[in-house]
């Protein structure tokens, strides 16, 4: 019976640990994904870009004031480049396919990384073939 070796064991155990973390909910970000959000702005100091104003709510000047204040902040910090930028498009980032697609490609990934591991192992002892006796 195949016993993996410790190298083998740790990679599995990495392979399934990722799985886990990109395993996408049905109606959020996966782990992998929230890390990333967190990561990119962790003290939560960055704006996300407002979306549009409500119906109605375009003819009140304070409400459309607090709207532009909050989008020419969003984009005097998107406007510097590199890596603000970067962190403005991670703070929101979602998954990047839909989250049925998302697990079929995983387990996808994890039948062939259990393959590429099972078929890597390499026994520590040969099996003698029998001599003949004459």
């Amino acid at each position: 019976m195949w016993q993996p070796t410790k190298r083998q064991w740790w990679s599995l155990l990495v392979i399934a640990v990722f799985l886990v973390a990109a395993w996408p909910p049905a109606n959020d970000r996966s782990l992998l994904m929230t890390f990333v959000n967190r990561g990119a702005d962790p003290s939560d100091s960055l704006p996300t870009l407002p979306g549009p104003l409500p119906l109605g709510q375009g003819d009140d000047p304070a409400v459309v004031d607090a709207h532009d204040l909050e989008t020419r902040m969003y984009d005097e910090l998107y406007a510097k480049g590199g890596w603000t930028r970067l962190r403005l498009q991670l703070k929101v980032a979602r998954d990047p396919l839909p989250p049925t697609t998302q697990r079929q490609l995983l387990v996808i990934v994890g039948v062939i990384a259990a393959f590429v591991v099972w078929r890597t192992s390499h026994p520590k002892t040969q099996i003698p073939k029998p001599t003949s006796q004459r």
